[in-house]
């Protein structure tokens, strides 16, 4: 192999799509562009040629992938291949000969490195318990008894015949709880019965009883009921489908039958428990990812949250919306992700084009609609750049962010019309995207969802974008690192490059930013708020009584207010840029009190006068002849004990306390007056 610049293989699939050289050129940054026309059948020889000469290759063919990965596999290459779709997403379009800078974009950002991938084994021995009420289960339980170790159970059956041949357990009851996943699913069963070996006409079973246990790898669910488990059809090896549906059972038979062996699932996300900021001292702080998660897998644990991979489906939503940087997603990483943003945005830019609108969408559903609107519509706008991600929900604020500090004029997530998962997460996160970028003059409406199956409604709505300020020197940074230092960052290059930046910005509730209040009156400087604070946003001064506070390390979770016992403080969510750079700031400080006997500083003056104010002459310790001990309260901890001890201070000399009194003495009281006792 001659050299290690990155070669673009592009093909205008029998000239069904213009290409655009020039543009090409311009975004290739230094690269080789090769041509063709039918590459993937009468020029493959072109292909296998490049195979010897280049280590770095990107073909701009999707559809073919498989048979150029073919080609390579049999050369034994050992290059970096890679693929870009430039037909559906800009070839074939009504504005196909505008859409140059978009493929040289799509082909300069197919390249951008994307980490691997880690993994969760998940181990499936087949044995399988069926779920419903009728003769649908056992006829599912039967068909499926070829494949795996079928037990099935009858919640309430009505009449059953009995099976001529015993050789599947077939039982009563009633699933009350259920957890786990594929591999390790642990139910509870209450009405719990075996069926009589005398059965006759009917099933007839025995004593029932609750709270039986079952253990099994998977769960097969036609009773037609509500789902075992919350967003059950997320669940692995939970496996569930209308009775009624002959089709749907059908292809759930189909699933279950293959779920023996070991299996990978993605580990979405990643967590820092050292991040977490779900609580402190058994006061509870940020629950943002605990009310989000779909499917249950994030619990409470402790201080911090525990995410389960086993049950975990990927969503995101999770990592969207964490404000410390406990959770972060992994597929692929945030940072990777921007990168690869950057690289589509840039080239574009580079190459000619102009008012970009990201299109930020999934493979599932995103990718089917594009390439439907292609085929059979006028294909996306040439400003308009898809961009894949596993799921839309796991898009954060430094995605928006980034985009618009990198050029976008606008940013669109593609959902569902029947969307997936939970949205409210992406949906508080395009709030708080439309909020800066209407403070910092990029204009209202930026970011946004589009909800639709509908190709043409996709296509509707995109034409409806109109063009919008962008930074005149948009940033180049290179996204770095994950959580909130990347958040920082990105939000920091969206006030840098804006066309109005202004000093601050109001945020709407539950912002991962912003400030708090504190009623210097009322605080006593206790310091439990700086204890309490998981970011160390809160900080003291071990020479001087004093609560500082800095800006840019707050994430808002609400642990000081809770904790604080003055409840003097409160929350203001906001992004002040004059205040992330000023660092701390001091919110209240006093002189320290100094012992009255060895001159040893300690608490505070205003705190120590207060609580001696409050004693003397009103505390029978410090009253009469003893109100010259009230001198203990303004000395440190030693001097105190050492008076306590050397001056024999006695509490049982205390005021003697009043004896308790029962029913019996007022009733002994009410005879000796001559009054009834009973009225």
């Amino acid at each position: 192999m001659t050299g290690t610049a990155r070669t673009l293989m592009v093909c205008s699939c029998e000239d069904t799509m213009p290409l655009d050289g020039e543009a090409l050129a311009r975004g290739c940054k230094g690269g080789e562009i090769r041509t063709a026309r039918h590459l993937c059948r009468t020029q493959t020889e072109i292909f296998t040629k490049l195979l010897g000469e280049r280590d770095a290759i990107t073909v701009g063919c999707t559809q073919e992938a498989p048979l150029f990965e073919e080609i390579a596999a049999d050369l034994d290459y050992s290059g970096d291949l890679v693929f870009a779709n430039i037909r559906e997403t800009g070839g074939w379009a009504r504005e196909a000969k505008s859409a140059g800078p978009k493929m040289a974009a799509l082909l300069a950002a197919a390249a951008e490195p994307m980490p691997p991938t880690s993994f969760t084994t998940l181990e499936s021995k087949g044995v399988a318990l069926v779920y419903g009420h009728d003769e649908v289960a056992l006829s599912v339980g039967r068909t499926l008894a070829e494949h795996l170790d079928v037990t099935i159970l009858l919640s309430r059956p009505g009449e059953i015949t009995p099976p001529r041949l015993s050789d599947i357990p077939v039982l009563k009851g009633t699933i009350v709880a259920a957890t786990g996943w594929l591999g390790a699913f642990d139910l509870t069963v209450n009405d719990y019965a075996a069926p009589s070996p005398s059965s006759r006409g009917k099933l007839v079973f025995g004593e029932a009883r609750n709270g039986a246990n079952s253990q099994c790898d998977i769960v097969i669910d036609v009773s037609g009921g509500a789902p075992l488990f919350p967003a059950g059809d997320l669940r692995a090896g939970y496996l569930r489908a209308d009775p009624r549906d002959q089709a749907a059972v059908e292809r759930l038979i189909g699933q279950a039958s293959h779920l023996v062996g070991e299996f990978d699932k993605p580990a979405y996300v990643r967590l820092n428990q050292d991040l977490c900021a779900h609580s402190r001292s058994s006061k509870t702080g940020c629950t943002r990812c605990l009310e989000l998660c779909p499917t249950g897998a994030i619990t409470p644990a402790g201080d911090h949250v525990a995410i389960s991979a086993e049950i975990c489906a990927g969503c995101g939503a999770c990592a969207a919306v964490c404000p410390t940087g406990a959770v972060t997603y992994a597929l692929p990483p945030t940072d990777a992700l921007l990168r690869r943003l950057r690289t589509l945005l840039t080239t574009y830019t580079e190459a000619g084009g102009r008012e970009a609108v990201l299109l930020l969408h999934d493979g599932e559903h995103g990718e089917a609609l594009i390439d439907a609107l292609a085929r059979f519509g006028d294909g996306l706008p040439a400003r308009v750049l898809p961009l894949r991600v596993n799921e839309i929900t796991q898009i954060g604020l430094e995605t928006h962010a980034a985009a618009l500090a990198f050029g976008a004029s606008a940013i669109r997530v593609l959902g569902r019309a029947k969307p997936k998962h939970d949205l409210s997460g992406l949906t508080r996160n395009l709030d708080y995207a439309n909020a800066l970028a209407g403070a910092l003059g990029y204009s209202e409406g930026r970011a946004g969802l589009i909800e639709t199956d509908d190709p043409d409604q996709l296509a509707q709505a995109l034409a409806r974008i109109a063009p919008s300020a962008t930074s005149a020197t948009p940033a180049r940074f290179r996204p770095m690192g994950d959580g909130r230092p990347l958040l920082r960052q990105t939000i920091g290059e969206l006030h840098a490059a804006a066309p109005t930046p202004i000093a601050a910005v109001a945020m709407p509730p539950l912002a991962p930013f912003g400030t708090i209040h504190v009623d210097s009156e009322g605080c006593t400087l206790c310091l439990a708020c700086v204890s309490a604070c998981p970011v160390q946003a809160l900080s003291d001064n071990p020479d001087r009584p004093t609560l500082a506070f800095q800006e840019d390390l707050c994430v808002q979770c609400g642990l000081c207010a809770a904790t604080c016992p003055e409840k003097v403080i409160t929350l203001e969510p906001r992004l002040d840029f004059d205040a992330w750079a000023g660092g701390k700031r001091v919110l209240k400080q006093e002189e320290p009190f100094h012992c009255i006997n060895c001159a040893k500083p300690f608490g505070v003056r205003s705190t120590i006068e207060k609580i001696a104010a409050k004693l003397e002459n009103k505390h029978w310790m410090f009253s009469g002849d003893a109100a010259k001990r009230i001198s203990v309260i303004r000395m440190c901890e030693d001097c105190r004990v050492e008076v306590v001890v050397n001056e024999s201070f006695d509490p049982h000399l205390s005021p003697q306390r009043p004896p308790v009194r029962t029913t019996d003495d007022y009733l002994r009281e009410r005879a000796e007056r001559g009054e009834d006792p009973l009225q």
